[in-house]
């Protein structure tokens, strides 16, 4: 070190000096993330192609209701527009709400800094480049930086890399070769979790990694949602049919009715031809109308409703939904990208059953055993970790060095009492971890053999080296006749990737000096044994990712942990096979930066764990599964999460994650589970199945309607349906129609399923089908329906033309159970006492119809019926059920028999 750096370590910045660089650098403050404002927010709603067409419908409509001065229809159309956009709205502004409230950045956090040759407290967010900090165990880094001294030092890089436990030096030759950051850099976010150090601040603010990654992370992603998609192919299939049967339509009536109709060689002057011009201008009125019933006002609503019924009961579920369009495009979710520390694990260092190796067969601390009370004592004494207390209460978290703590939390479960020991033995002397040593010791007085005792612990073989003996089950046994032993263990354990820690002792003697660096030279402790410590995977993991691998779903691990770490996982949870997977199937960040585009477009497929991945490797990999046509989810609690997080189609971050990571993310997983994220790809299937549903339904009606005109008009009436008709059967009824549909509640069936392709089309050829079939059926009744009426000999009277109406609403009445099942076997009756949404629907069809009957009048172009003629039209309309009940019940039958002649 030159003098000039040692004046400048010792002095740090200058108050003028501060100043310059925070004028020229810029202030330690990451820029927060641009918020639309509400209005946008609300704008961005009729981005929906439905509504666009709705839009387009309704201005139609609205040229047609100032020349015949009725607004029903047109005001019954900007009501489903406000409604489905409103509520999109009031959603999705709700749940931002609610995230908010998990977001609390304090930027106001003392730091100690060296200024002017002083030691200062200034807030996190006045530090500059330049400034010199100095770091101690707990405390959080405050902006990215180059080490000038590290004692012991230990970071958690976990919110960057996914490594809980890094080694940082000054000392080159002890660099870590293979880690994401020079071991003498150190960045804003991490945590000095072991030893102090001393830095030199290099960047603030958005310059810092931190920085970088969360402006990734607001980066507008310009992949659409599977749902958009169909919706946008739906609205011009719909767009062009409308446009099709309207132009059809007002060409077969201006033939008919107006070029066949007048001889214009006879017409003389404006009074002749305005009969003309009005009978023309009528039908294209009509055809306006046509194009206005094509469009299915109630789909958005169906769809937003759907939407936000899900928000409010995924929350339930721990999923909070911040971002609408997320509740279904997570149940067309092709791959999940899942980091590992905080998702696949506890992040939480944990000591591995059944404890010491060494010890005896069980592993644990035995009552009164001296063997097991030195052991006790040492994992006290020879520590500086801390457990966290609440009013008498242990947690299950501690200060300090993740691996020491984990070994406070296994004694504690012994039932022993870390600190009574540690306060009851005095400690002499004591030399803390070091990258260099890789082991601590410490000699305290030991109140349990009332003699000094010297502790070590360390890595395996460096403390195994200065061991002379073994103490095994209290007897004592050459090194040399246990060595393979242990090594054989070792191996095993870290084939686990874990981490093992060896523990030795030795009574010193009255003449032995009080040296810790003197004790450990000599080659005379007694090896005690050794333990291992992991991150063990959380308890439900195993079971969610093989739920979501059954259902189709690629799960790919990306890490910032070593290959042999990320392999262990990934094995532990079924998704690595030793014996089937290989080389192909497993890639590290730095080659995978390596690769070009096309190589690694070709490999992303193949690959199920990214190890050693930096933030940019991950968003690579996001942005690469995308143009190979996959939908990705990604789930993560860390900042080196968030552009990952931003750019997939689903972003899963956890409750207990990072800010930025949450501000990137669609849902925020609360219980922070794996499991979570099963039950939401489960919901966004069944989601996606009531749209289907309500499609089905409403493309259903709109079909009859459209055709009933198009051939009537051939028949040679006049419209059947009312404009105001039109609006309880396209509006009213369509709507509560969405609230039935919206409510069904999921089914652990869609997790048998394959992933539906986001190309594939939203009406399957099973819709098809269905609304071309059924909707011929019904075609051809009520058309028969009609010519009967018109040609028989009271003609087409109003009570006829409201028997017509009734019916053709009471069909549909029946088909909305025949839909509620849609692409099952189930009866339409299964669980309908327990669906009061479906009831409370039912009960307001009837009451709507039967007061629009009897009491509509001119508004409705209807007459009251008898009690007879009701109980006729519904009886008769009923078979509509009854023929669906029986073609489920045969499918039921036949479903049994095949699998009972598999068994």
């Amino acid at each position: 070190m030159s003098a000039k750096k040692e004046d400048y370590y010792h002095l740090g910045l200058t108050e003028n000096e501060v100043l310059r660089s925070r004028r020229e650098n810029g202030i330690n403050l990451l820029t927060p993330p641009k918020r639309p404002s509400l209005w946008k927010l609300y704008l961005e709603k009729f981005e929906d192609p439905i509504v666009r067409v709705l839009l387009i419908a309704a201005v139609l409509s609205l040229i047609i209701s100032l020349i015949e001065n009725e607004y029903a229809e047109t005001i019954g159309i900007i009501a489903a527009i406000l409604l489905a956009t409103g509520i999109g709205f009031f959603f999705e502004y709700d749940a931002n709400k609610k995230f908010d409230l998990l977001n609390a950045v304090n930027e106001e956090t003392p730091v100690k800094v060296i200024r002017s040759g002083r030691i200062q407290e200034v807030p996190r967010k006045d530090i500059v480049t330049g400034d010199i900090v100095i770091l101690e165990t707990g405390e959080e880094i405050p902006a990215d930086g180059e080490l000038l001294e590290a004692i012991s030092m230990q970071v958690n890089e976990s919110n960057l890399t996914g490594e809980p436990v890094t080694s940082k030096t000054i000392i080159e030759e002890n660099f870590d070769k293979e880690a994401t950051y020079a071991s003498n850099l150190v960045m804003r976010g991490t945590t000095v979790v072991d030893g102090h150090g001393t830095m030199r601040v290099t960047h603030v603010g958005d310059a810092t990694e931190i920085g970088k990654v969360a402006r990734q992370s607001t980066e507008q992603p310009l992949e659409q949602t599977p749902l958009n998609i169909q919706l946008t192919r739906l609205a011009n299939l719909i767009g062009k049919i409308g446009f099709t049967v309207a132009l059809l339509s007002f060409l077969t009536f201006f033939i008919k009715d107006v070029l066949l109709h007048y001889d214009f060689a006879a017409l003389n002057g404006w009074h002749d031809w305005l009969p003309v011009l009005e009978r023309t201008l009528n039908y294209f009125m009509m055809a306006v109308t046509l194009i206005v019933v094509a469009v299915p006002e109630g789909l958005p609503m169906s769809v937003t409703l759907s939407l936000a019924l899900n928000m409010r009961r995924m929350l339930s579920t721990n999923n909070l939904v911040r971002k609408m369009h997320a509740c279904e495009t997570m149940g067309a979710i092709t791959v999940i990208c899942t980091d590992k520390t905080g998702t696949l694990t506890q992040n939480q260092m944990q000591v591995y059953e059944p404890g010491f190796y060494a010890l005896g067969a069980t592993g644990k601390l035995v009552d009164n055993d001296e063997v097991s009370n030195l052991i006790a004592e040492g994992i006290s004494a020879n520590s500086t970790a801390f457990l966290e207390e609440t009013e008498g209460q242990w947690k299950p978290k501690g200060v300090g060095n993740p691996t020491e703590v984990a070994l406070l939390l296994w004694l504690h479960r012994q039932g022993r009492n870390y600190l009574e020991l540690r306060e009851e033995s005095r400690i002499i002397d004591q030399l803390t971890f070091s990258t260099e040593r890789k082991f601590m010791a410490t000699l305290a007085d030991s109140p349990l053999l009332g003699e000094k005792v010297f502790y070590m612990k360390g890595a395996p073989e460096i403390v195994l080296d200065k061991c002379k003996d073994v103490v095994l089950n209290g007897k004592r046994v050459e090194v040399s006749e246990y060595r393979s032993t242990i090594e054989k263990q070792l191996q095993e354990y870290q084939n686990m990737a874990m981490r093992t820690l060896g523990f030795a002792f030795k009574i010193v003697d009255e003449n032995e000096p009080d040296d810790c660096a003197a004790l450990s030279s000599g080659g005379d402790l007694s090896f005690l044994g050794i333990v291992a410590i992991s991150d063990p995977i959380r308890p439900d993991v195993s079971a969610a990712v093989h739920k979501c691998r059954s259902a189709g779903i690629g799960i790919k691990i990306v890490t910032g942990d070593t290959p042999g770490t990320a392999r262990e996982i990934a094995r532990q949870i079924g998704l690595w096979d030793p014996e089937t997977d290989n080389e192909n199937n497993s890639i590290t960040g730095i080659r995978f930066a390596e690769l070009s585009d096309k190589e690694a477009l070709e490999r992303v497929k193949d690959i199920k764990i990214m190890s050693r991945a930096r933030p940019t490797d991950k968003q690579r990999l996001v942005q690469l599964l995308q143009q190979n046509g996959a939908v990705v989810a990604v789930t993560g609690d860390g900042t080196n999460d968030a552009p990952a997080l931003n750019h997939a189609q689903v972003g899963l971050s956890m409750g207990t994650g990072t800010s930025v990571a949450k501000e990137a993310s669609d849902i925020t997983l609360l219980d922070d589970s794996f499991n979570s994220i099963g039950t939401a790809v489960m919901w966004g299937r069944s989601l996606y199945k009531n749209i289907q549903r309500f499609i089905v339904f409403q493309l259903t009606i709109n079909f009859v309607a459209l055709l009933i005109v198009l051939l009537g008009s051939v028949i040679g009436t006049e419209l059947p349906l009312t404009v105001t008709q039109m609006l309880w059967v396209n509006l009213i009824m369509d709507t509560f129609a969405a609230l039935a549909l919206a409510s069904i509640p999921p089914s652990e069936k869609v997790m048998r399923e394959k992933p539906r392709r986001s190309s594939d089309f939203i009406i399957t050829r099973p819709m098809r089908n269905y609304i071309i079939g059924v909707g011929t059926l019904f075609l051809i009744v009520l058309l028969g329906m009609i010519y009967h009426f018109t040609y028989s000999d009271q003609g087409m009277t109003i009570y006829r033309l409201t028997v017509f109406f009734t019916f053709f609403v009471m069909l549909q009445f029946w088909n909305l159970f025949n839909v509620c099942v849609f692409g099952t076997s189930d009866s339409a009756f299964k669980g309908l006492s327990k669906s009061y949404g479906m009831e409370l629907v039912v009960l307001i069809i009837l009451i709507g119809q039967f007061l629009i009957v009897q009491f509509g009048g001119a508004v409705f172009r209807t007459v009251p019926l008898s009690w007879q003629t009701w109980l006729w039209v519904a009886g008769v309309s009923s078979m509509v059920l009854w023929v669906g009940e029986l073609i489920r019940l045969i499918q039921r039958i036949s479903f049994r028999q095949t699998n009972k002649n598999e068994k």
